[in-house]
């Protein structure tokens, strides 16, 4: 069995960056049942508690079953009105990572907030083979036009969502109102060296885990590994439109929290994409590991709130 603890710092964080929040999950309990996934949202969150300076209890969130070729895929939409904020969980996260935070949208918004679960995350059916991000922006796509969303959407993603949005927001000109990254991935980062060094860092724990018995966290492990190199050169030549908005959150620590030159690569990767267009806000979470939903909410709110004030 792998555990992080095992694991050289080095190799762990850019295992983490493959699928950083499944990471102490999915690589400790490597083994465990296959029933044995993360919670997932297919249950409203409490409302919280009314007060004098709370407008009262949120909306409850509705599961949504999309059907996409023959798979389910899992949307859950609390109502609101426009503009309607998505939010796209990391790698190795279903929607319930962002339950948190939904009632405190709405609430500041009003908006509609849009969760989902990816395919092969949460209550949404696998989809066999190697991660294909374009596939998942066509996933969202077809969700979002099934729920009638065609139009002013605020889309935040976190770390490996980032690859999903871009491809989502470069297919659907018009959709997109703007968008916020949370530490996320962008392109400007996968030089063919970097991937180089992140196949060449992870390919031992993955071997390990292909030893492993198949669960469904094990699974998607894998199948984010298979073809990373190739996917990730060519999305390493992909450009954000210059006519959508976008706001990057970049964590003070990175995925690579104790390797100093990885962690700077990943600042300087932000920063130049941030650089390389025009309406791009670039915002530092001060003292958040690369899990900036759990450690600083209260920055990812202002920042989409902002964002939603904007597309009104």
């Amino acid at each position: 069995m792998i555990t992080p603890k095992k694991m050289p710092s080095r190799r762990r964080s850019a295992l983490a960056l493959l699928l950083p929040a499944a990471l102490i999950g999915a690589l400790a309990a490597c083994g465990a049942p296959e029933g044995s996934n993360p919670p997932t949202s297919t249950s409203p969150a409490p409302a919280a508690p009314t007060t004098a300076a709370d407008p009262g209890p949120v909306p409850s969130a509705g599961l949504h079953l999309i059907d996409r070729d023959g798979r389910r895929l899992a949307f859950h939409v609390t109502p609101g009105t426009s503009p309607t904020i998505v939010l796209d969980a990391g790698g190795g996260e279903d929607s319930s990572s962002w339950d948190s935070l939904v009632p405190r949208l709405s609430r500041a918004t009003g908006s509609r907030v849009i969760t989902y679960d990816r395919a092969g995350m949460g209550a949404s059916d696998e989809v066999p083979g190697a991660w294909d991000p374009q596939a998942a922006a066509g996933d969202l796509q077809a969700g979002l036009r099934e729920l009638g969303v065609t139009r002013d959407v605020v889309l935040v993603s976190h770390s490996q969502a980032g690859e999903v949005t871009t491809y989502f927001t470069r297919a659907n000109p018009g959709v997109l109102a703007g968008s916020v990254l949370v530490d996320a991935n962008v392109p400007p980062f996968f030089t063919d060296d970097e991937v180089r060094r992140l196949v060449a860092l992870t390919t031992p724990q993955i071997e390990e885990l292909e030893k492993q018995p198949s669960t469904k966290a094990n699974r998607q492990l894998i199948a984010t590994a298979d073809g990373f190199g190739p996917t990730h050169q060519a999305y390493h030549r992909v450009a954000w439109p210059d006519d959508v908005p976008v706001t990057y959150v970049v964590s003070e620590k990175t995925p690579f929290d104790g390797s100093p030159q990885d962690a700077r690569r990943w600042r300087d990767a932000a920063a130049a994409f941030v650089g390389d267009g025009p309406r791009r806000t670039l915002v530092t979470a001060r003292g958040s590991s690369h899990d900036i939903p759990r450690d600083a909410p209260a920055v990812v709110l202002e920042e989409v709130e902002k964002m939603t004030a904007a597309a009104r």
